[in-house]
């Protein structure tokens, strides 16, 4: 069996009970050594074989998997976050699929999720965003039609977009483009729950700059939007004059409404 497990975003205490429990049996681990966290690491086995794909090409990664696993032993591909988000595992699962292999896939904590925590913040904010939008820049790796920065950034919800930290410049145009303003709160995070996280708030305008001053190049999260600032509305789920399936509303407060 080949297990395809979200390491989460760097923090070893944030690896799912259930990937940790695969690592402890693996017989094989390749693991995506420029973005995982090498600690992770002490949960193998002994005997246990451990790889860096960052080191190894996609045929390579295959060609170490498949024998081990035809063998009937246990492979881990640990992956950075969890391997949905940007995480190049299909392309590997396809592959598989012709030899006849079992795999699965086990769920991680994202890094976009890491990065909330970090800034203690809420994505979803009653009449300020409903929805967050996962993205990044164009870089080698093209961008399909409509589905750029600006294009996203006209929708006004909150952004977290990956793999841009190191073209901020660009970045700014095309929230700018979109319709974003230069004061849009912002925030860059570095890495974030490892033990050098960074948390660096500024606005749309000056995310350049920021990270600039903070020697920051790679390795974060940009997130936009009026999230990060001081206003909205109260949720209705808690609020006293509303009702649910769990919870009848307070007759005198509606009363009163």
């Amino acid at each position: 069996m080949i297990y395809f497990i979200g390491a989460g975003p760097g923090d070893v205490d944030l690896i799912t009970v259930k990937g940790k429990n695969l690592m402890e049996k693996a017989d094989l681990i390749i693991y995506a050594g420029s973005l995982v966290n090498p600690e992770l690491l002490k949960y193998a086995k002994n005997g246990c074989v451990i790889m860096n794909s960052a080191h190894m090409t996609l045929e390579e990664v295959i060609a170490a998997m498949v024998p081990v696993a035809q063998a009937g032993k246990l492979v881990v591909r640990l992956h950075t976050g969890d391997p949905s988000i940007y995480g190049a595992h299909r392309e590997q699962i396809d592959l598989l699929r012709g030899y006849g292999l079992d795999y699965e896939v086990v769920p991680g904590v994202s890094s976009f999720c890491a990065a909330a925590a970090a800034l203690k913040a809420e994505y979803t904010l009653p009449n300020i965003s409903q929805s967050v939008i996962i993205t990044r820049m164009e870089g080698r790796t093209p961008v399909p039609d409509k589905q750029k920065i600006a294009d996203y950034a006209t929708h006004h919800a909150t952004m977290v977009i990956f793999l841009s930290s190191g073209m901020l410049e660009k970045l700014t145009k095309e929230l700018l483009a979109g319709g974003y303003k230069n004061d849009t709160p912002a925030a860059i995070v570095y890495k974030a729950s490892w033990p050098d996280e960074k948390i660096c708030k500024c606005t749309v305008a000056t995310l350049a700059q920021t990270a600039k001053e903070n020697n920051i190049s790679n390795l974060a999260l940009i997130c936009v939007g009026e999230f990060l600032g001081n206003e909205y509305d109260r949720s209705k789920l808690y609020n006293p004059t509303f009702s649910h399936g769990f919870r009848a509303a307070s007759a005198e407060k509606e009363e009163s409404k």
